[in-house]
């Protein structure tokens, strides 16, 4: 498997963990979102993923986008360890938790919007990341409603596995932590988020250990 990535991208990051609890060997292939105009938007990027996006998965000659189609995909291909729950009520709970972050939250503090806000409207470093942190403390705050509120939350965002839900809130919280998020009446996100960072498979997944870090 060919994994495009990008070491701070979120979505690759959440992709990198499923890959890494799943115990799945693959080929990390860099593309810098930043250098050259970004790499996304070069001719044969785009020939693989239209969106010109990342992550993307090359597997059995098909490329998969979107992350969490990519790590629903590894669920059903590699079943073990789950990712999901075994009953339709678990699995919908997680799928909300995961696309609370992935659907909510992502989408206004990606790249490509932050710098059509900057370039468009004019607006400063200082008001970029007020935005970024308005959303991005805005949404944790309602998953965290979330994690206390279901008493299925116990190590992690549902029972002592990690599953889907774990992959999309780590780099969340890794983004929240690098833009200055408050983060103090967030006790549950930022329990489960440190049990899952003390994991080899979360820690051989952070920016800071892909070969493309800077």
């Amino acid at each position: 498997m060919k994994l495009y990535t990008y070491f701070r991208s979120s979505a690759a990051y959440r992709v990198r963990i499923a890959l890494n609890l799943k115990g799945l060997a693959y080929d990390a292939v860099p593309v810098h979102l930043l250098k050259d105009g970004g790499q996304q938007r070069k001719p044969e990027y785009l020939a693989l993923n239209p969106a010109g996006l990342v992550p993307a998965l090359e597997v059995e000659g098909q490329v998969l986008s979107q992350s969490l189609a990519i790590i629903e995909y590894l669920d059903e291909t590699q079943p073990a360890p789950p990712l999901l729950p075994s009953d339709p009520l678990g699995r919908a709970r997680v799928r909300a938790i995961a696309q609370a972050i992935a659907c909510d939250i992502h989408p206004l503090n990606n790249l490509r919007v932050l710098r059509h806000l900057k370039r468009e409207f004019g607006i400063s470093d200082e008001q970029k990341d007020a935005w970024y942190r308005h959303w991005c403390e805005l949404g944790l705050a309602a998953v965290e409603a979330m994690l206390t509120g279901d008493a299925r939350t116990a190590r992690f965002c549902h029972g002592d596995a990690p599953g889907l839900a774990d992959c999309c809130l780590v780099p969340q919280v890794f983004n929240a932590r690098r833009v200055n998020c408050r983060l103090d009446d967030l006790p549950t996100v930022m329990r489960i988020a440190e049990a899952c960072e003390a994991l080899e498979a979360f820690r051989l997944a952070a920016p800071a250990h892909q070969p493309d870090a800077e």
